[in-house]
Protein backbone atom coordinates (compact mmCIF):
# COMPACT_ATOMS: atom_id res chain seq x y z
CA UNK A 1 0.00 0.00 0.00
CA UNK A 2 1.30 3.44 -0.96
CA UNK A 3 1.75 5.60 2.14
CA UNK A 4 1.14 9.30 2.62
CA UNK A 5 3.70 11.98 3.47
CA UNK A 6 2.61 14.70 5.90
CA UNK A 7 4.45 18.05 6.02
CA UNK A 8 4.16 20.05 9.24
CA UNK A 9 5.26 23.56 8.29
CA UNK A 10 3.01 25.45 10.72
CA UNK A 11 2.54 25.03 14.47
CA UNK A 12 0.41 21.93 15.08
CA UNK A 13 -0.55 19.75 18.02
CA UNK A 14 -0.87 16.07 17.15
CA UNK A 15 -3.20 13.83 19.12
CA UNK A 16 -4.92 10.48 18.62
CA UNK A 17 -8.52 9.29 18.50
CA UNK A 18 -9.89 5.98 17.19
CA UNK A 19 -6.54 5.21 15.53
CA UNK A 20 -6.70 8.46 13.59
CA UNK A 21 -4.09 11.20 13.81
CA UNK A 22 -5.63 14.56 14.65
CA UNK A 23 -3.73 17.61 13.44
CA UNK A 24 -4.95 20.76 15.17
CA UNK A 25 -3.61 24.25 14.65
CA UNK A 26 -2.10 25.79 17.77
CA UNK A 27 -3.57 29.14 16.76
CA UNK A 28 -7.11 27.80 16.44
CA UNK A 29 -8.98 24.68 17.54
CA UNK A 30 -11.35 24.94 14.58
CA UNK A 31 -11.37 22.41 11.74
CA UNK A 32 -8.78 19.84 12.89
CA UNK A 33 -7.57 17.47 10.21
CA UNK A 34 -8.00 13.69 10.65
CA UNK A 35 -5.73 11.13 8.97
CA UNK A 36 -5.86 7.34 9.56
CA UNK A 37 -2.57 6.21 11.09
CA UNK A 38 -2.32 3.22 8.74
CA UNK A 39 -2.30 5.56 5.72
CA UNK A 40 0.82 7.43 6.86
CA UNK A 41 4.35 6.49 5.87
CA UNK A 42 6.27 9.67 6.71
CA UNK A 43 5.80 12.82 8.74
CA UNK A 44 8.27 15.63 8.10
CA UNK A 45 8.28 18.08 11.01
CA UNK A 46 9.65 21.48 10.04
CA UNK A 47 7.90 23.80 12.49
CA UNK A 48 9.75 23.99 15.81
CA UNK A 49 6.50 24.58 17.75
CA UNK A 50 4.97 21.21 16.79
CA UNK A 51 3.90 19.08 19.77
CA UNK A 52 2.94 15.42 20.15
CA UNK A 53 1.09 13.41 22.75
CA UNK A 54 2.73 10.21 23.98
CA UNK A 55 -0.06 8.00 22.53
CA UNK A 56 0.62 9.61 19.14
CA UNK A 57 4.32 8.77 19.31
CA UNK A 58 3.53 5.17 20.28
CA UNK A 59 0.91 4.78 17.54
CA UNK A 60 3.22 6.19 14.88
CA UNK A 61 6.01 3.91 16.03
CA UNK A 62 3.77 0.83 16.06
CA UNK A 63 2.73 1.56 12.47
CA UNK A 64 6.37 2.01 11.36
CA UNK A 65 5.84 5.66 10.44
CA UNK A 66 9.15 7.45 9.85
CA UNK A 67 8.90 10.79 11.67
CA UNK A 68 11.63 13.11 10.40
CA UNK A 69 12.51 16.14 12.53
CA UNK A 70 14.11 19.17 10.88
CA UNK A 71 16.46 21.60 12.59
CA UNK A 72 16.37 25.39 12.54
CA UNK A 73 17.86 25.31 9.04
CA UNK A 74 14.84 23.23 7.91
CA UNK A 75 17.10 20.30 7.00
CA UNK A 76 16.32 16.81 8.40
CA UNK A 77 18.41 16.15 11.49
CA UNK A 78 16.81 13.21 13.36
CA UNK A 79 14.02 10.69 13.13
CA UNK A 80 11.71 8.43 15.13
CA UNK A 81 11.80 4.72 14.35
CA UNK A 82 10.12 1.65 15.79
CA UNK A 83 12.35 -0.79 17.69
CA UNK A 84 9.85 -3.65 17.37
CA UNK A 85 8.49 -3.54 13.82
CA UNK A 86 9.01 -7.17 12.77
CA UNK A 87 7.90 -10.41 14.42
CA UNK A 88 11.25 -12.12 13.73
CA UNK A 89 13.35 -9.11 14.64
CA UNK A 90 15.48 -10.81 17.29
CA UNK A 91 16.50 -13.62 14.94
CA UNK A 92 17.33 -11.20 12.14
CA UNK A 93 19.37 -8.96 14.45
CA UNK A 94 21.47 -11.99 15.43
CA UNK A 95 22.15 -12.93 11.81
CA UNK A 96 22.92 -9.32 10.94
CA UNK A 97 25.40 -9.00 13.82
CA UNK A 98 27.16 -12.29 13.07
CA UNK A 99 27.48 -11.76 9.30
CA UNK A 100 31.06 -12.50 8.26
CA UNK A 101 33.34 -10.22 6.25
CA UNK A 102 33.10 -12.39 3.13
CA UNK A 103 29.34 -11.87 3.01
CA UNK A 104 29.64 -8.14 3.73
CA UNK A 105 32.21 -7.67 0.97
CA UNK A 106 30.00 -9.57 -1.45
CA UNK A 107 27.01 -7.39 -0.52
CA UNK A 108 29.04 -4.19 -0.85
CA UNK A 109 30.23 -5.27 -4.28
CA UNK A 110 26.61 -5.65 -5.38
CA UNK A 111 25.62 -2.31 -3.87
CA UNK A 112 28.37 -0.37 -5.63
CA UNK A 113 27.91 -2.17 -8.94
CA UNK A 114 24.16 -1.38 -8.85
CA UNK A 115 24.83 2.23 -7.87
CA UNK A 116 27.23 2.89 -10.75
CA UNK A 117 24.99 1.04 -13.21
CA UNK A 118 22.04 3.23 -12.21
CA UNK A 119 24.21 6.34 -12.49
CA UNK A 120 25.14 5.25 -16.01
CA UNK A 121 21.48 4.71 -16.91
CA UNK A 122 20.56 8.16 -15.62
CA UNK A 123 23.23 9.74 -17.81
CA UNK A 124 21.88 7.84 -20.83
CA UNK A 125 18.34 8.99 -20.01
CA UNK A 126 19.46 12.62 -19.89
CA UNK A 127 21.28 12.33 -23.21
CA UNK A 128 24.70 12.38 -21.54
CA UNK A 129 27.63 9.98 -21.85
CA UNK A 130 26.78 6.94 -19.73
CA UNK A 131 29.30 4.81 -21.62
CA UNK A 132 32.09 6.20 -19.45
CA UNK A 133 30.74 4.31 -16.44
CA UNK A 134 30.06 1.00 -18.19
CA UNK A 135 33.53 -0.53 -17.77
CA UNK A 136 33.58 0.63 -14.15
CA UNK A 137 30.39 -1.04 -12.93
CA UNK A 138 31.33 -4.23 -14.79
CA UNK A 139 34.60 -4.50 -12.87
CA UNK A 140 33.72 -3.83 -9.24
CA UNK A 141 35.68 -6.20 -7.02
CA UNK A 142 34.62 -7.82 -3.76
CA UNK A 143 34.30 -5.09 -1.15
CA UNK A 144 35.06 -2.56 -3.91
CA UNK A 145 38.70 -3.08 -3.00
CA UNK A 146 40.04 -0.59 -5.57
CA UNK A 147 37.38 2.08 -4.94
CA UNK A 148 35.50 1.93 -8.25
CA UNK A 149 32.81 3.98 -6.49
CA UNK A 150 35.16 6.95 -6.15
CA UNK A 151 36.41 6.66 -9.73
CA UNK A 152 32.84 6.58 -11.03
CA UNK A 153 31.79 9.54 -8.86
CA UNK A 154 34.44 11.83 -10.32
CA UNK A 155 33.20 11.06 -13.84
CA UNK A 156 29.50 11.05 -12.97
CA UNK A 157 29.27 14.44 -11.28
CA UNK A 158 31.21 16.21 -14.04
CA UNK A 159 28.90 14.68 -16.65
CA UNK A 160 25.78 15.53 -14.68
CA UNK A 161 26.45 19.09 -13.53
CA UNK A 162 29.50 20.22 -15.49
CA UNK A 163 33.26 20.22 -15.06
CA UNK A 164 33.23 22.92 -12.38
CA UNK A 165 30.88 21.03 -10.06
CA UNK A 166 32.17 19.36 -6.89
CA UNK A 167 29.90 17.26 -4.73
CA UNK A 168 30.21 18.06 -1.03
CA UNK A 169 27.66 18.84 1.66
CA UNK A 170 28.61 22.47 2.25
CA UNK A 171 29.07 23.27 -1.43
CA UNK A 172 27.02 25.68 -3.56
CA UNK A 173 23.77 24.65 -5.30
CA UNK A 174 22.69 22.10 -6.30
CA UNK A 175 24.45 20.50 -3.30
CA UNK A 176 21.73 21.81 -0.99
CA UNK A 177 19.02 20.16 -3.09
CA UNK A 178 20.94 16.89 -3.14
CA UNK A 179 21.45 17.06 0.64
CA UNK A 180 17.73 17.41 1.25
CA UNK A 181 16.80 14.66 -1.19
CA UNK A 182 19.32 12.23 0.26
CA UNK A 183 18.07 12.96 3.80
CA UNK A 184 14.52 12.03 2.80
CA UNK A 185 15.75 8.95 0.93
CA UNK A 186 17.81 7.91 3.97
CA UNK A 187 14.72 8.11 6.17
CA UNK A 188 12.79 5.95 3.70
CA UNK A 189 15.56 3.35 3.65
CA UNK A 190 15.81 3.31 7.46
CA UNK A 191 12.06 2.77 7.66
CA UNK A 192 12.30 -0.09 5.14
CA UNK A 193 15.13 -1.72 7.09
CA UNK A 194 13.18 -1.62 10.33
CA UNK A 195 10.17 -3.13 8.56
CA UNK A 196 12.42 -5.94 7.33
CA UNK A 197 13.55 -6.68 10.89
CA UNK A 198 17.02 -5.15 10.49
CA UNK A 199 18.73 -2.53 12.62
CA UNK A 200 20.03 0.54 10.71
CA UNK A 201 22.85 1.12 13.22
CA UNK A 202 24.80 -1.97 12.06
CA UNK A 203 26.33 -1.16 8.69
CA UNK A 204 27.97 -3.19 5.97
CA UNK A 205 30.53 -0.60 4.89
CA UNK A 206 29.74 2.71 6.61
CA UNK A 207 31.04 2.69 10.19
CA UNK A 208 31.41 6.29 11.37
CA UNK A 209 30.99 6.33 15.15
CA UNK A 210 28.80 9.45 14.89
CA UNK A 211 26.46 7.86 12.32
CA UNK A 212 23.27 6.39 13.80
CA UNK A 213 22.10 4.78 10.53
CA UNK A 214 25.11 3.39 8.63
CA UNK A 215 23.13 0.51 7.12
CA UNK A 216 20.66 3.02 5.66
CA UNK A 217 23.62 4.87 4.14
CA UNK A 218 24.84 1.59 2.65
CA UNK A 219 21.53 0.55 1.13
CA UNK A 220 20.54 3.94 -0.26
CA UNK A 221 23.50 4.07 -2.66
CA UNK A 222 21.77 2.50 -5.74
CA UNK A 223 18.70 4.69 -5.11
CA UNK A 224 20.58 8.00 -5.21
CA UNK A 225 20.13 8.49 -8.99
CA UNK A 226 16.38 8.85 -8.44
CA UNK A 227 17.11 11.95 -6.35
CA UNK A 228 19.82 13.08 -8.77
CA UNK A 229 17.33 13.07 -11.64
CA UNK A 230 14.80 15.41 -10.03
CA UNK A 231 17.58 17.69 -8.76
CA UNK A 232 19.09 17.80 -12.27
CA UNK A 233 15.80 19.01 -13.72
CA UNK A 234 15.12 21.51 -10.92
CA UNK A 235 18.61 22.97 -11.13
CA UNK A 236 18.46 23.31 -14.90
CA UNK A 237 15.19 25.21 -14.46
CA UNK A 238 17.05 27.71 -12.28
CA UNK A 239 15.71 26.38 -8.97
CA UNK A 240 18.43 26.69 -6.34
CA UNK A 241 16.65 27.52 -3.07
CA UNK A 242 14.99 24.96 -0.82
CA UNK A 243 11.56 26.51 -0.61
CA UNK A 244 8.34 24.63 0.10
CA UNK A 245 7.62 23.95 -3.58
CA UNK A 246 11.08 22.52 -4.26
CA UNK A 247 10.92 20.28 -1.19
CA UNK A 248 7.54 19.01 -2.35
CA UNK A 249 8.97 18.10 -5.77
CA UNK A 250 11.90 16.28 -4.18
CA UNK A 251 9.75 14.31 -1.72
CA UNK A 252 7.51 13.19 -4.60
CA UNK A 253 10.49 11.11 -5.76
CA UNK A 254 9.39 8.56 -3.14
CA UNK A 255 6.44 7.79 -5.39
CA UNK A 256 8.21 7.62 -8.76
CA UNK A 257 8.16 4.29 -10.62
CA UNK A 258 10.99 1.85 -10.00
CA UNK A 259 11.57 -1.14 -12.27
CA UNK A 260 12.40 -4.47 -10.70
CA UNK A 261 12.86 -7.68 -12.69
CA UNK A 262 9.20 -8.58 -12.97
CA UNK A 263 7.29 -5.64 -11.53
CA UNK A 264 7.13 -1.86 -11.48
CA UNK A 265 6.44 -0.30 -8.11
CA UNK A 266 6.62 3.17 -6.47
CA UNK A 267 10.07 3.78 -5.03
CA UNK A 268 8.72 3.71 -1.47
CA UNK A 269 7.30 0.22 -2.05
CA UNK A 270 10.36 -0.91 -3.98
CA UNK A 271 12.55 -0.06 -1.01
CA UNK A 272 10.69 -2.70 1.02
CA UNK A 273 11.59 -5.30 -1.64
CA UNK A 274 15.25 -4.36 -1.46
CA UNK A 275 15.38 -4.38 2.35
CA UNK A 276 13.60 -7.74 2.46
CA UNK A 277 16.21 -9.16 0.09
CA UNK A 278 18.99 -7.93 2.39
CA UNK A 279 17.36 -9.68 5.34
CA UNK A 280 17.24 -12.91 3.29
CA UNK A 281 20.94 -12.54 2.45
CA UNK A 282 21.79 -12.23 6.15
CA UNK A 283 19.65 -15.29 6.89
CA UNK A 284 21.43 -17.28 4.15
CA UNK A 285 18.25 -17.75 2.09
CA UNK A 286 19.48 -15.66 -0.86
CA UNK A 287 22.80 -14.43 -2.25
CA UNK A 288 21.66 -11.55 -4.43
CA UNK A 289 20.26 -8.19 -3.39
CA UNK A 290 17.15 -7.05 -5.23
CA UNK A 291 17.81 -3.50 -6.46
CA UNK A 292 15.76 -1.58 -9.03
CA UNK A 293 17.06 -0.94 -12.53
CA UNK A 294 16.93 2.76 -13.26
CA UNK A 295 14.79 3.54 -16.32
Amino acid sequence: MLKRVLYLTTAKHLSLKDNQLILASKDSCDNPHYVPIEDIGYIIVENQQTSFSIPVINALSENNVAVVFCGKNMMPCSMLLNLDSNSTQGERYRHQLTANNILKKHLWQQIISSKIKNQSRLLYKLGLDGDKLKPIYKNVKSGDADNREGVAARIYWKELFGKEFTRYREGPPPNNLLNYGYSILRAAIARGLMGAGLFPAFGIFHRNRNNAFPLADDMMEPFRPYIDEIVYHLYNEGKENLDKEIKHHIVKTLFCDTKYKRVTRPLDVGITYTCASLAKCFLGDEKTLNFPEFK
